[in-house]
């Protein structure tokens, strides 16, 4: 189990979108913790073993961002985080779940981070992981000393949250079916890991989980935004799914929470119910609560 010295609500909460960088390198103690930790890595919940790994930009990493088109903002990152993975039911959740644990311990170092979702898998990271014909690279996450102090750091990570911008919870959560909203109260000892999902990053912001509280399951639901994959893919060739991307994301946030509270429970996928609720919803797995 990933253990921070500080808890993992405060870690969540610090992380935000870091988009521009000292130019010092990551300090070399940093880099061997992190390093350490990505070479450690159990598979993923669903038991998929994405590949990821440390590396240190250069000038024409840059330019690969640039030549994305979105990412050009990114400044001085002194390395990034970059992963690989084959082709599998639920990849991409696994390489979310697994990528977000990497930038949580980054964050509890003190680095900056920013998620970099597109098309990676011809790009100059591509050549630098070695690639395989039969991997793909859905993500890389740019990484840095942090160029601000931490108190300018604390408003920054404020307004990037846009917590005023996040859905409510009764948007996100519920009890006993999908149009019933959940309450704070409901949600009893797990009121702080849904927060926690919350909080969390996703691509354009449009937090497309949705979980559902049914006697001891807590069932984890995707509800895609309409058209938004569509749109993107017109201005990105080949860009990967990145909400279920996200649901991995939402998922780490859920385990790693509840399991510093001490929240027994499992990841299991449920059987004779409704998995597609409306044509944008799907189900993707429940998290088992056993206390």
């Amino acid at each position: 189990m990933l253990k921070f010295n500080d808890p993992t609500t405060e870690i969540i909460r610090q992380r935000f979108s870091c988009r521009d960088y000292s130019r010092e390198p990551v300090k070399a103690w940093k880099r061997e913790q992190l390093q350490a930790y990505i070479e450690a890595l159990p598979p993923g919940p669903f038991g998929t073993r994405p590949r990821f790994d440390l590396l240190a930009a250069t000038e024409m990493d840059s330019k690969s961002l640039r030549g994305l088109g979105t990412y050009g903002f990114i400044k001085n990152p002194s390395a990034f985080i970059v992963g690989a993975m084959s082709p599998a039911e639920y990849d991409l959740e696994d390489f979310g779940y697994l990528m977000e644990s990497i930038i949580l311990v980054a964050t509890s170092l003190d680095l900056g981070t920013c998620w970099l979702g597109g098309t990676f898998t011809k790009s100059r990271f591509a050549k630098k992981i070695n690639l395989s014909t039969n991997e793909t690279m859905p993500a890389v996450t740019s990484l840095g000393e942090y160029i601000v102090s931490g108190q300018e750091r604390q408003g920054v990570a404020s307004r990037t949250a846009g917590s005023d911008r996040r859905l409510p919870w009764e948007r996100l959560f519920a009890n006993i079916n999908l149009e019933m909203p959940l309450s704070q109260s409901e949600a009893a000892e797990y009121a702080t890991a849904l927060e926690m999902v919350r909080v969390g990053p996703s691509a354009s912001n449009k937090q497309p989980w949705r979980i559902l509280k049914h006697n001891q399951f807590w069932r984890f639901y995707l509800q895609r935004t309409p058209g938004y994959r569509r749109d993107l893919i017109k201005r990105i060739l080949d860009l990967c799914d990145l909400q279920r991307l996200d649901m991995g994301i939402a998922m780490c946030h859920f385990e790693l929470t509840a399991k510093e509270l001490g929240l027994g429970g499992k990841w299991v996928m449920e059987d004779e119910f409704d998995k597609t609720p409306d044509e944008l919803t799907e189900y993707i797995v429940s998290w088992e609560n056993l206390n």
